[in-house]
């Protein structure tokens, strides 16, 4: 787990910052995707070679005309498309009155490119190679602190999808890691599908830190995955990660 910056009464020392887990599990997902389908076709024939044969139904069908002039396009306001193509910062969720940049932060434009993006990754020469795979194409972030101590990361990150559905692979990637590394409480996100989030009830201890808890969200709409970290020196509550998580998936 990526641990912030010690807050001001932690120990003197202050090693490197922890890198965050690899979250890309490809080989893995593909394995279990692939069995998945190989026993679900075994099965299939096995049942079918018990049945009856089924007559065919006639060839003749009826005609069904086809219909004249052209469809309208959607409009703006209802083309997903024009949103989502447009400046994807602002579509970022408000950060809070009064909070400040978070210590967190690198850049200041509210981008981050894929070379930032991949140096997140305990492995950032694989997370690089793996995102022109899944045909990375920009991600926003926004980032926010309040209380010295309780630190906020918001990222949107957007795929081609030219040939795969890749949005979706990133985010269940995420899943996968947060599952097996969340220390507490995990949560369905509504109206998001397969989105979760979770929360630790046990801090993160690492020598020359001092304790932080946890807490993240993830969810995918279209071609857009949505990323949340949360960090404190306390427990994060359910009602403030699922609150940015529907508030942000509100927005997409």
């Amino acid at each position: 787990m990526e641990v912030p910056e010690r807050p001001s009464y932690a120990p003197e020392r202050a090693p490197d910052r922890p890198p965050r887990r690899l979250r890309r599990t490809l080989l893995l997902v593909a394995a279990a995707a692939v069995l998945g389908v190989v026993a679900g076709t075994c099965t299939g024939y096995a049942v079918q070679a018990h049945r009856p044969p089924t007559p065919l139904p006639p060839l003749s069908q009826p005609v069904v005309e086809r219909a004249k002039g052209e469809a309208e396009p959607l409009p703006g306001a209802q083309d997903r498309r024009v949103k989502t193509d447009g400046d994807l910062r602002k579509l970022l969720v408000d950060r809070p009155k009064g909070a400040k940049d978070g210590r967190l932060a690198r850049t200041g434009d509210g981008w981050l490119g894929l070379l930032e993006y991949a140096d997140e990754f305990t492995n950032p020469k694989k997370a690089f190679s793996n995102n022109i795979a899944q045909q990375f194409r920009r991600a926003a972030v926004v980032r926010w602190e309040t209380d010295g101590t309780h630190q906020v990361e918001v990222r949107l990150v957007q795929y081609r999808q030219e040939e795969e559905l890749t949005a979706e692979d990133s985010a269940e990637g995420d899943i996968y890691w947060a599952e097996r590394e969340t220390r507490g409480h995990r949560w369905p996100i509504p109206g998001t599908g397969a989105g979760m989030a979770f929360a630790d009830t046990e801090p993160d201890r690492r020598p020359g830190y001092v304790p932080v808890y946890g807490a993240e969200a993830h969810a995918w709409r279209g071609d857009i995955v949505m990323e949340i970290y949360v960090y404190d020196t306390k427990p994060i509550t359910k009602k403030e990660i699922m609150s940015l998580a529907e508030r942000q998936m509100g927005r997409l």
